[in-house]
């Protein structure tokens, strides 16, 4: 299964909007364990939003 098979999560959206307003010296720990504890997300939906954040900074550039 690819990621484009999963569901749709929208704590995985939320993650990206706050990670991609938040400057990092802002955040206060490694971007993924401070994802799964501050919106429950798995390691990997963690690095989903990620990658969903660097595409929103890509578009707004």
């Amino acid at each position: 299964m690819s990621c484009l098979d999963e569901e749709h999560n929208p704590r995985i959206d939320e993650a990206a909007n706050w990670l991609a307003s938040t400057p990092r010296r802002q955040r206060e720990r490694p971007t993924v364990p401070l994802l799964r504890e501050r919106f429950g997300l798995s390691a990997s939906e963690a690095c989903r939003a990620i990658a969903a954040a660097n595409m929103i900074l890509a578009r707004a550039a």
